[in-house]
């Protein structure tokens, strides 16, 4: 128990607040000033890296136009890795196209009762992964075709990580610069 003596008055409660207040303001401010600069740091650098990003797009269509119009370079292997580029062909993974999903939904429960259960969800929508195992010809049955399985150009840096970085930054740096304005 405070004795009144070691009792801190009001007065004295209301000064600690007010230290701790102009401290938290203080933190504040500094945060502020932090990201302020933060923000100007990353605007000084965002055209360069915009400029850097439109070069490396254009030079990246340029190998692509370059490995399209020489496949026979690419026939085994199929792809290497140059500079730390993988490029070169690889089979596409193919996406499934239905003309009609309640049909195919219909036709399924019809023709292939046992499939029901890995190939439709209960909310009628189809499984595609579950599809994309068929047959052509149950597919072709069920009003479906695979696309886009032949070769396809790949041009892909081995690094995806800086691709993660250089992409975050970039809308990050947009973003400021929107805000900004």
């Amino acid at each position: 128990m405070n004795t009144p003596a070691t009792t801190p008055s009001l007065a004295r409660v209301d000064t600690l607040a007010k230290s701790y207040a102009l401290a938290r303001r203080k933190v504040a401010e500094n945060l502020a000033d932090l990201e302020g600069e933060i923000a100007a740091l990353k605007r000084s650098h965002l055209g360069r890296i915009k400029d850097a990003a439109a070069v490396a797009a254009d030079l990246q269509a340029r190998l692509r136009s370059a490995v399209e119009s020489a496949p026979e370079l690419f026939v085994k292997p199929r792809t290497f890795s140059l500079h730390g580029i993988k490029v070169g062909y690889q089979k596409g993974k193919g996406r499934l196209e239905c003309d009609d999903t309640e049909k195919v939904v219909e036709r399924i429960a019809k023709h292939f009762p046992e499939l029901q259960e890995t190939a439709v969800r209960v909310k009628c929508e189809l499984v595609k992964d579950a599809l994309m195992n068929l047959d052509a010809a149950t597919l072709k049955k069920l009003g479906c075709t695979i696309v886009d399985t032949g070769d396809q150009v790949i041009v892909k840096a081995a690094d995806t990580e800086t691709d993660k970085l250089v992409a975050r930054l970039l809308d990050e740096g947009a973003k400021a610069v929107e805000d900004a304005a």
